[in-house]
């Protein structure tokens, strides 16, 4: 499917008995919300309408693509996130209450590539005609990763910063087919976001400069920095788990505390958004600094509530756990 057109996308897990249930009360939902707007603050189910009103109804699945819409599109769009923040997309499950939003949005955000492939269905259930578009797929330029065996590729592209301004690029030109009165605003508000975004890349690049090239090895807890690591020359020594919501079998464990060992990894790092005993029990055995309050799917709190802050505070964390003391 080609990343512009209606939500008729692919479904590639089962879902829960508890989605199944809200999938089924998905009509009811948007009746009740048409009737009465939300008193959270969520937007009203009437075609067009966005949380507020005021601008271009836009619905994201994850909490860092709100903010990269935000960025394009600053006071002509309304944007929300289903997911909200500090959850993790992989294993969302989408509430009866999410109808509404999808009911009203004008344009619906997704990445694709099987991170967040579970909106289809729901969108399909809420009746909505909003214009879907999937950032990750189809991306002029982009050299994908394999999946770790998935059909789909790796799909956490954005934390390759030059990546995230092709995301951009895809953004202003869905926003300006949604609002043609504003396209030279989305074109604007996307030059000058690539602009901060090119020199974001060049800091990222220059921090991790600092690192040894001998020390800039690290193990993540799942495969969400490959085209991170890829691009700014680091390697990553293995992976915890295969993929969100998994855990590893004994054997698994054993293998990669032995290629920890055997690497010299000087760092553990975790995202914020999991459980850090299966960190913790790898660094006790090998030795390995823990670091478990990484962002890569979803944003924080303040200050950590934008796309750049996140990037930032990653690649400082990176540095100062993988750079020896004294070196600079």
């Amino acid at each position: 499917m080609s990343w512009y057109g209606r939500a008729d996308g692919r479904q590639h897990r089962r879902l829960a008995p508890a989605a199944v249930l809200a999938l089924a009360l998905l009509p009811l939902a948007a009746l009740l919300a048409a009737c009465s707007g939300a008193a959270d603050g969520s937007p009203s189910s009437v075609p067009g309408a966005g949380v507020s009103g005021a601008g271009v109804p836009v619905v994201t699945t994850s909490s860092v693509f709100a903010d990269l819409v935000r960025q394009v599109g600053g006071n002509r769009v309304d944007v929300v996130s289903l997911v909200p923040r500090g959850v993790d997309p992989h294993t969302f499950e989408p509430k009866p209450s999410d109808a509404a939003r999808l009911a009203g949005a004008r344009l619906i955000v997704m990445n694709g590539l099987g991170l967040d492939d579970w909106l289809a269905k729901t969108i399909e259930s809420s009746g909505s005609t909003a214009t879907v578009v999937r950032l990750g797929e189809n991306l002029p330029g982009v050299e994908y990763i394999a999946g770790g065996g998935a059909v789909e590729p790796n799909p956490h592209l954005w934390l390759d910063v030059s990546y995230a301004m092709k995301y951009v690029d895809r953004l202003a030109d869905a926003l300006a087919a949604a609002d043609p009165a504003g396209a030279t605003a989305y074109r604007d508000g996307a030059a000058a976001y690539r602009t901060r975004l090119v020199d974001l890349d060049r800091w990222v690049r220059d921090e991790i400069a600092t690192i040894p090239a001998a020390d800039r090895k690290l193990v993540m807890y799942h495969d969400a920095f490959p085209y991170f690591t890829r691009a700014y020359g680091l390697t990553a020594v293995g992976t915890i788990v295969d993929a969100a919501g998994q855990e590893p079998s004994a054997g698994e464990m054993a293998a990669l505390i032995d290629a920890v060992r055997a690497s010299g990894a000087r760092a553990v790092f975790s995202e914020a958004q999991f459980p850090p005993n299966l960190v913790q029990r790898l660094a006790d055995e090998t030795g390995a600094r823990v670091v478990s309050d990484l962002y890569d799917d979803a944003l924080g709190d303040p200050p950590l509530d934008t796309y750049e802050a996140i990037i930032r505070h990653d690649v400082e964390q990176l540095v100062t756990a993988l750079r020896p003391a004294g070196s600079s």
